[in-house]
């Protein structure tokens, strides 16, 4: 098709459009206004007071306004405004229900969240937390290790990153946990500290988090064994060993664990170190100590209680509802693979923790979506590394007002042994019409560029389609492609939108992307406003297509 050199190629699209349901008029009535929403934009609930309002927001010409009408330009504005964004803006606030227990969430979670690099030399700084915290992170991880002057202190033991204080850690969590989002904060640590040290953490997570920490259960409880996000709002919870209680009359309880741990079967540490630690012992000649956790430090873990994870079946018969388990992420693939709907059946119960391998040394990250797909919980990433993982990750969090706990799908709460194969797929079509205003290549010239369209949800459901490449065009480049995609469990699914620049025959270098929830996709004609690598707005560059699923 050919176009004029501006304005966007966007702007035809939309003209057209506009002429179609203006019948040719120089204007577009209120009642035509309303007909384009409900048969293109599927806003079936749109009635004349919404096609009244929208004219009052985006109409500025007195005599168009008057008879209850929209020039081209008014339609314009409301085609590029928000109300045309491919993300579902009722989703932008909270509007789950926050009511259920915390089992029945995603929950954003960072995995070494002090480090601001690799696991070897990188950076440990206070400012990765006050970083994670504002991206709506709720899951925080917390390396402790014996510091001088009796100061406990964080970074990756047995590597070269640099150390911070604890107590500077604690302070600013403190300051930040609840800036961007009141739903509970959990301090995952990883507890590498004598009994003495522990005692001076717990006498800092008292004295700095003050009433934001929960130091005993709750006495009235939404539902279900394990509080709410509502039950919790504010609160500041502790993720770490516990142990027994000294007389123990009634039974099981969360205060029930082993008085003292072989560091060998510390989940949260060893498996994850496992390659490092095996250095430093070398290195070292030492043992691993038999570590005994501070009675001051135990007191203070209420819901989330760190046990080794054994089995499926063991976690049934004998895993209290407030005791949670982690594991790397290989050995969590193989139960995923092996055993995903007991492992879906398991995280119905009970948190679980997954976290990057040990020997992913450069920080980088797993797919998170494989492990949200059979339920679990906190699926830590590296925040400080870009690429896909985390942008999936800020795609799947961007949801439900970007407060950092997502809802389950049903799917995932269900007693069915595995999805049913006999649902009928949903069939996803999208018309990838035209790029606006993205960036010129790092040459200086214009873009060759196209866009990749990722699906991510179950195996059989991940998929991936391209446009074809325009040529030396970053103002308005037109692909005018067709996508068709079958999608079983669309609930589970994240797509991700990718702009790319051709710079060989089989080579290409990224250029913007957003990722959002098939469950916030909204129908009609949409923009997709582009993201850069580090996850900031590259406003006003987009994408314009059309999106259709039944």
């Amino acid at each position: 098709m050919q176009r004029g050199k501006a304005p966007p190629s966007r702007r035809a699209e939309i003209q057209h459009l506009y002429q179609t349901y203006s019948s040719g008029q120089t204007i577009l009535p209120a009642c035509a206004l309303l007909r384009f929403l409900h048969k293109e934009q599927n806003e079936l609930t749109a009635n004349e007071e919404k096609a009244d309002s929208l004219i009052d927001r985006y109409e500025i010409e007195e005599t168009a306004r008057e008879s209850r009408s929209m020039t081209f330009e008014g339609f314009l504005r409301y085609m590029e405004s928000k109300d045309c964004c491919v993300f579902d803006q009722a989703h932008t606030s909270v509007y789950t229900s926050m009511d259920q227990p915390l089992t029945h969430y995603f929950i954003s979670s960072s995995h070494n969240t002090y480090l601001t690099g690799d696991q070897i030399v990188g950076k440990s700084h206070l400012d990765a937390y006050v970083s994670a915290l504002r991206k709506g992170c709720r899951c925080l991880e917390v390396d402790c290790w014996d510091g001088p002057d009796m100061e406990p202190v964080v970074y990756h033991g047995y590597t070269l990153t640099t150390k911070i204080l604890f107590k500077d850690v604690i302070t600013t969590v403190e300051q930040h946990a609840f800036e961007v989002s009141a739903y509970p904060v959990i301090l995952s640590l990883e507890n590498h500290c004598s009994k003495e040290q522990q005692e001076v953490m717990a006498k800092y997570l008292v004295s700095i988090l003050g009433e934001k920490l929960l130091r005993a259960p709750l006495d009235h409880l939404t539902t279900g064994d394990l509080p709410s996000p509502n039950d919790l709002k504010y609160k500041i919870l502790i993720k770490n060993k516990k142990l027994k209680p000294h007389i123990n009359t009634e039974g099981p309880s969360c205060t029930e664990t082993e008085e003292s741990v072989d560091e060998g079967e510390e989940e949260d540490e060893d498996e994850e170190d496992e390659d490092l630690q095996t250095k430093a012992k070398f290195w070292s000649s030492k043992k691993l100590k038999i570590k005994v956790i501070a009675e001051a430090l135990s007191d203070l873990v209420v819901y989330t209680k760190s046990v080794k994870f054994i089995s499926f079946s063991h976690s049934k018969d004998n895993q209290n509802y407030c005791e949670n388990t982690s594991m790397a992420e290989k050995k969590a693939r193989k139960l995923a693979k092996d055993s995903a709907a007991a492992f879906a059946q398991h995280n119905q119960r009970f948190l679980s923790r997954i976290y990057p391998a040990g020997s992913r040394t450069s920080s980088s990250n797993y797919n998170p979506q494989e492990f949200w797909s059979v339920g679990s919980q906190l699926v830590a990433l590296n925040f400080q590394s870009l690429g896909m993982p985390m942008d999936l990750n800020d795609g799947r969090f961007q949801d439900n007002g970007g407060c950092g706990y997502v809802l389950k799908p049903p799917v995932l709460m269900s007693s069915q042994e595995s999805f049913d194969p006999s649902l009928k797929p949903t069939h996803l079509l999208l018309k990838v019409f035209s790029g606006s205003n993205l960036p010129i290549s790092r040459s200086g010239k214009a873009l060759d560029s196209f866009v990749t369209v990722e699906v991510y949800g179950t195996s059989s459901d991940s998929n991936r389609k391209h446009t074809h490449t325009v040529k030396n065009n970053s103002l308005s480049p037109y692909w005018d492609s067709d996508m068709n995609f079958s999608i079983s469990v669309p609930e589970l699914c994240l797509l991700r939108f990718c702009v790319r620049e051709q710079t060989g025959l089989l080579s290409s270098e990224f250029v913007g992307q957003y990722t959002l929830p098939f469950t916030s996709l909204k129908k009609g004609y949409r923009w997709v406003p582009l993201r850069s690598r580090d996850g900031c707005s590259m406003d006003p560059a987009s994408l314009f297509l059309f999106v259709w699923y039944s």
